[in-house]
């Protein structure tokens, strides 16, 4: 049992606690109130004193490649993009992700305990994205949800790896041609399956039809890389044309359209922010976006895209966004409740309710605030840092 007592308690559920006290049992949020907790807890449990500290759910960070993309290592630890073919649904994160990348450790010790990691845009379809803790010796140990979305890819960077190849997708129509040629062979394989009474009649096994066929099934959503506003909307497109779930990844030109964006109701995952404007799709990245489209009244998240930006410095995206005009609660929840809903884990972290994760980061000032620094961070109700 632990105890912490005495912060400014934000539970990411709308309600701010001076003085509040969270109380963790069996690695899970039990109690959660403000002012004195009851002397049974004091006496018995494990105190952590966060008298004039910030107490905030660990952060989440919803859009990711740690452990798929090591850090310092180069070719050797690239293992986020399979290169050779533009269609890999099938491929799955949990195999690529090394748990030992010292970027866990640094994700810890920015109070970022939820990662959403997975494959990078090279691919139209790269495979699946899943839910981690930051903290764990196996990546079985580190599961929250496996797996969370298949990652899908629409603009640049799918062109300019396979025009290097000079083969197909080359242009950003043969992009959502092969997306809508996979779609529709994934549609007529399930349709075959449910219509199989007897075995010898099932078609023969496709591991691509298979991941597919949950995205059909509303069961995993698409997680489409998408910057430019045209890009959205084909990703958008596709997605009515299918009746399937999708979510907006990078969004950098959503300000643009976004009356759009409000009448599609789709998740938005903004940035990454705090980069150069490296390719073309990028000229009108900029802070704003994340503030523009909340006050549209859309719930966002905010990612680092690990490696390009480290994930801890995700605390420091929203912070800028805040500096651009978006509103700082709305900032916090793009890095906790927002994020952990938008990837289907807000059963399990995001915010401080009894029943979830005792997942915390405490901070000696407002974690917007570029001089606060991580005192403590629990990860399944352990002391995992203390600073």
């Amino acid at each position: 049992m632990m105890l912490i007592k005495g912060g400014k308690v934000f539970t990411m559920e709308g309600e701010i606690l001076d003085g509040g006290f969270v109380l963790i049992e069996k690695g899970k949020i039990s109690k959660v109130g403000q002012g004195e907790p009851p002397k049974r807890y004091l006496d018995t449990a494990q105190l952590i004193d966060a008298e004039g500290m910030y107490v905030m759910p660990g952060f989440v960070d919803a859009h990711c490649h740690i452990g798929l993309f090591e850090d310092g290592i180069g070719f050797e630890g690239e293992d986020g993009n399979e290169a050779t073919d533009p269609i890999t649904p099938h491929l799955r994160a949990i195999d690529a992700i090394n748990p030992m990348d010292r970027a866990f450790e640094e994700a810890v010790r920015g109070g970022v305990t939820t990662a959403v990691t997975g494959p990078g845009s090279a691919n139209v379809l790269g495979g699946e994205f899943v839910a981690i803790k930051t903290v764990g010796g196996s990546v079985e140990d580190m599961v929250i949800k496996n797996p969370v979305a298949i990652k899908c890819a629409f603009g640049e960077n799918p062109k300019r790896v396979y025009y290097e190849k000079k083969t197909a997708p080359m242009t950003r129509m043969a992009t959502a041609a092969l997306l809508r040629e996979a779609l529709m062979k994934a549609k007529r394989y399930m349709e075959r399956k449910e219509r199989a009474k007897e075995e010898d009649k099932q078609p023969e096994l496709d591991v691509k039809m298979e991941s597919l066929v949950r995205v059909l099934r509303k069961e995993l959503p698409l997680k489409a890389h998408a910057h430019r506003a045209d890009d959205i909307m084909t990703a958008l497109r596709i997605a009515r044309e299918f009746d399937i779930d999708i979510t907006i990844e990078h969004c950098t030109e959503g300000h643009r359209i976004t009356e759009t964006l409000v009448r599609e109701g789709r998740g938005l995952v903004v940035g990454p922010g705090l980069t150069s404007r490296s390719k073309y799709e990028l000229r009108d990245l900029t802070f704003k976006t994340p503030g523009i489209l909340a006050a549209a009244g859309l719930d966002i998240a905010i990612m680092t895209d690990h490696p390009v930006i480290p994930i801890q410095y995700l605390p420091v995206c929203a912070a800028l966004a805040v500096k651009e005009g978006m509103d700082e609660y709305k900032a916090l929840e793009a890095i906790t409740i927002n994020a952990a809903r938008i990837s289907g884990i807000a059963d399990r972290v995001g915010s401080l309710l009894p029943g979830k994760d005792a997942d915390i980061a405490i901070f000696d000032g407002h974690p917007f605030n570029y001089t606060t620094k991580v005192r403590y961070v629990i990860v399944n109700g352990n002391l995992v840092y203390s600073n």
